[in-house]
């Protein structure tokens, strides 16, 4: 009846486990589900989630960097008598004390794939397995709960684009690893097919640190792109997202909250396994360079002499071509929305 989630991780970490919170409220319809996060940012994410009751935010390098703090954090978490603990971050030691806090609970940890290929969905559905839920009856779908005051920023920020008539494409070039970042030179060019050939306006998405990318890509292109990275909240970015065309982007957060709220998306994968991490649901476009031998080496660093050769020869005309396919056949994602 009370049970914890830990997982502190990225904003596709944690949208990756949504269905497992789907599938824990099928049998347990009247349980309370906590969620331990690694920030404020991505405890956002579940702000309007109603499978969700409440968010516990574990800044292990942060507010609870020291020992004092986090020990605090364990008296909190104890205080609510969990008796059952999802642990998704079993490497996290820090992680496994405030798992310890909810003794003696029941306690179920997630356990990597390995030498088999799986999507992470349903490796993380696996580790439901003992309370007799199967990966393969569960709904896979991503989550998010966009507000109503988010829908309004992005319809008045996107309002101007749609008095033109035009299809509003959003790009983000952004990841946590260099591995998964495709050109800021193919950006622009993409930027500048879409315009010219399509008449699409395009705009760039992404954080705060995107925005030198962002920059790039403009300075690069002919189109005048325009730059969002760092002018929104991860609500008003699910928001945006929603509402635009589709989605060009490497693997990452942005990737996992256009799949979440329904819009398609084009995505670009070198080092990275589509199989593993790829977009989640139908309507979806993986591009892959599979004919260089090393793709997809699954390593966050390059070891190829001729370095990100797996996201260079993707290039802007090909994409441009699967942007363009997608344009005319619009539905969106669910199957019940289309442009």
């Amino acid at each position: 009846m009370n049970i914890l989630i830990i997982k502190p991780g990225a904003i596709g970490d944690l949208l990756l486990i949504t269905p497992v919170v789907r599938a824990l409220r099928g049998i347990y319809p009247s349980a309370r589900v906590t969620l331990v996060v690694s920030s404020r940012g991505t405890a956002s994410l579940f702000s309007h989630n109603p499978l969700v009751n409440d968010v516990i935010v574990f800044d292990r390098k942060g507010e609870h960097s020291s020992w004092g703090s986090l020990f605090q954090l364990w008296r909190r978490i104890r205080e609510k008598k969990f008796d059952l603990v999802l642990n998704f971050q079993r490497s996290n030691l820090k992680g496994w004390l405030l798992a310890s806090a909810a003794l003696p609970s029941r306690i179920l940890v997630y356990h990597k794939a390995k030498r088999r290929i799986v999507h992470a969905v349903v490796n993380h559905l696996e580790t439901l397995k003992p309370l007799g839920i199967e990966p393969a009856n569960c709904e896979i779908s991503l989550q998010i709960g966009v507000g109503k005051e988010d829908e309004a920023f992005a319809a008045d920020l996107l309002r101007p684009l749609w008095l033109e008539g035009r299809d509003v494409v959003a790009v983000n070039p952004g990841a946590s690893h260099p591995v998964n970042r495709w050109g800021v030179e193919h950006f622009a060019g993409l930027c500048d097919l879409l315009s010219e050939r399509l008449g699409a306006k395009v705009i760039i998405v992404g954080g705060a640190d995107d925005t030198v990318l962002a920059d790039q890509i403009v300075a690069k292109a002919t189109s005048s792109p325009v730059v969002l990275t760092g002018k929104t909240s991860l609500l008003q970015l699910g928001a945006i997202l929603q509402k635009s065309a589709l989605l060009v982007t490497g693997d990452t957060g942005p990737m996992h909250i256009a799949t979440a709220v329904g819009t398609r998306v084009v995505a670009l994968f070198g080092a990275a396994d589509p199989e593993r991490t790829g977009p989640v649901g139908e309507g979806h476009r993986v591009m892959q360079a599979r004919e260089v031998a090393c793709v997809p080496c699954r390593s966050r660093k390059c070891a190829n002499e001729n370095y990100l050769e797996c996201m260079n020869r993707i290039t802007p005309e090909q994409v441009f071509e699967a942007v363009k396919e997608m344009l005319l056949q619009p539905c969106r994602t669910s199957g019940s929305v289309c442009k």
